[in-house]
C-alpha cells in the first residue's frame, strides 16, 4: 500500500490499517468467486485501490453525503472511498449476487459503519444522493439514464453534485452530448504511474 500512503499522506493509522487488509481479503474471496481478473491481482493496488482514489483527488467528500457507487462489482470504487472518507456515506450496489456478497463481506471484515451494499438493480434504487460514483459500467449516455432522479439538488460541495466516473482511452465520441456540461480530470495530473496515462475522471453536474 505504499502508494496509496505516498499520494494521502494524511491519512489515520485505522486507514492505513483498513487498506493494508484489502489485498488479502480479495486474494482470499478470488481463490473462491473470480471477483477481480486473477492475472490483474498482481496489480491490485495500483488498478483498483489507487485508480478509485483518483476520486478523492477530484472532491472531498463531506460530512454526512450522501454517495452512491453504481455498479460496484467487487467493490470499486466504493470501498476504498469508504475508508478515505469514514464521516460520509456510501451504498454500493450491484445486480450479482455473488459480488455483493464478496462486498458485504469485506464491508464486515474492515469494520466500515458508513457502507452499506446491497443487490439491487439501478431502476430499484428510490434514494437521492449527492453523487453517484462508477467505473466505467456501461456508455456515459446509458448511465446518465439509470441515474436520472437520483441526484439532490441540495448542493453542499464545491463541485455541484452529480456523476463521477472514472473511464478510459479517447471519450470524444461518448462525451459529445456532454461536452457543455462534462469536465474530464486526467488521473495522470494526480499519480505518476504510466498505468494511468490515458484513465480519466469524467464529472457530469446534474442539476
Amino acid at each position: 500500500m505504499d502508494q496509496v500512503f505516498k499520494y494521502f499522506p494524511e491519512l489515520t493509522e485505522r486507514q492505513k490499517e483498513q487498506y493494508a487488509a484489502l489485498p488479502a481479503l480479495y486474494e482470499d474471496w478470488n481463490s473462491k468467486i473470480n471477483v477481480i481478473s486473477r492475472k490483474d491481482m498482481a496489480n491490485f493496488v495500483e488498478h483498483h485501490v489507487l485508480h478509485s482514489l483518483s476520486i478523492a483527488k477530484v472532491v472531498q467528500f463531506k460530512t454526512m453525503a450522501d454517495i452512491m457507487d453504481l455498479g460496484t462489482g467487487g467493490g470499486f470504487p466504493g470501498i476504498p472511498l469508504a475508508i478515505m472518507f469514514p464521516d460520509a456515506n456510501f451504498y454500493l450496489v450491484d445486480s450479482v449476487g455473488k459480488k455483493i456478497k464478496v462486498v458485504q463481506n469485506v464491508i464486515g471484515q474492515l469494520g466500515l459503519t458508513n457502507a452499506k451494499a446491497e443487490q439491487v438493480r439501478a431502476e430499484q434504487v428510490s434514494r437521492q444522493f449527492d453523487f453517484v460514483v462508477s467505473r466505467a459500467v456501461t456508455d456515459l449516455s446509458e448511465f446518465v439514464g439509470w441515474v436520472k432522479g437520483k441526484i439532490s439538488d441540495i448542493h453542499y460541495h464545491k463541485l455541484r453534485n452529480g456523476i463521477l466516473y472514472l473511464k478510459g482511452g479517447d471519450l470524444t465520441e461518448e462525451l459529445a452530448p456532454f461536452r457543455k456540461k462534462a469536465r474530464l480530470f486526467e488521473i495522470s495530473e494526480f499519480f505518476v504511474e504510466p498505468w494511468f496515462a490515458e484513465k480519466k475522471v469524467i464529472y457530469l453536474p446534474m442539476k
